[in-house]
């Protein structure tokens, strides 16, 4: 019998509705969301690792421009893009990450190669893409991140004199102004199990339209956005990334499995709704833990979000609530 494996993606949450979606765009995320899991999931059925299934996931991810990381990535304030990405082996807990890429072209990439090449675990702009082109990974200008679509949102972003999250549209509500009618959340993300029991996790970020001062969020930061550990449990979380920082959001979830030996689902339901919720934190997650469970919750309104596991082979693959 074949051990068992998972697979589970993120391509952001928040306001997320059919009411706000075309039936062109939706099926457009609809077939990024399955090709992505398409590609991860075949590492793990070729007996390949967590790690390299997670690493496909997201790369697949990073070159469609629908998703806010890499070629899709949002504008900053200046009008360039700052990318975030990190990964993280549960076996031994190495973890690699990268703060503000603006020109290798998969950041996620970067994340690996600091992770195997470096004795760091979390590298800034230049060093960087100092590091991925000294290692050969693909390079590209600023007008292959350029979309039309990230362009207008940084112009929407600068007459209104605030930074936006993204994968939300704008909704206004009663006595809200523009303030909470254009959340928008944006990273992708992946988990792992693979065959031989061993867990990853991976996340991708271009951050936030219109962001200043080289802000960075919780992607590349271990233990807040991105976790993975055989003992417990590997996420990738998407949302308002100061609120997930304050929370530690991955790592508690990690650690409600190893103290009080509570399921995946149950730490994660404490975290998402019970924790991050109440203070503000609006988004979610992917999970697997050690015996191949996968949880996909979320606060918000939507969640792009995929999973596949050898017990069930049938892909899942949704975007709202239900």
């Amino acid at each position: 019998m074949t051990p068992s494996f998972s697979l589970a993606l993120h391509g952001g949450a928040g306001t997320i509705s059919p009411a706000l979606m075309t039936p062109e765009k939706e099926q457009a995320y609809q077939t990024a969301l399955h090709e992505a899991l398409r590609s991860g999931y075949a590492v793990l059925a070729g007996g390949g690792s967590a790690l390299d299934a997670v690493e496909q996931a997201v790369l697949r991810l990073e070159d469609c421009p629908l998703f806010n990381a890499g070629r899709g990535a949002v504008f900053t304030h200046e009008g360039h893009h700052e990318m975030d990405a990190a990964i993280m082996d549960g076996r031994n807990r190495a973890a690699g990450a990268v703060a503000g890429a603006r020109q290798v072209q998969n950041p996620i990439r970067a994340a690996r190669l600091v992770m195997e090449q470096t004795e760091h675990v979390l590298l800034a702009w230049p060093g960087a893409d100092e590091l991925a082109r000294e290692h050969g990974l693909a390079m590209q200008p600023a007008e292959y991140f350029f979309t039309q679509h990230r362009y207008d949102q940084l112009q929407e972003a600068l007459q209104e004199g605030r930074m936006r999250l993204d994968h939300s549209q704008a909704q206004p509500t009663a006595g809200s102004g523009s303030e909470d009618s254009k959340k928008k959340m944006g990273t992708v993300g992946a988990v792992a199990r693979d065959q031989h029991g061993n867990l990853a996790a991976a996340t991708s970020t271009g951050g936030m339209t219109n962001k200043r001062y080289s802000r960075i969020g919780d992607s590349p930061i271990i233990g807040s956005g991105t976790f993975a550990d055989n003992r417990t449990c590997a996420i990738s979380c998407t949302g308002h990334g100061e609120f997930f920082l304050r929370a530690m959001v991955a790592h508690d979830i990690s650690c409600l499995m190893e103290y009080r030996g509570l399921s995946l689902a149950e730490a994660c339901r404490i975290v998402v709704h019970d924790k991050l919720a109440p203070i503000g934190g609006e988004g979610g997650l992917v999970a697997v833990d050690a015996a191949g469970n996968v949880a996909l919750p979320f606060n918000s309104e939507g969640m792009y979000r995929a999973s596949q596991t050898s017990h069930d082979a049938a892909p899942f693959v949704a975007i709202y609530k239900n």
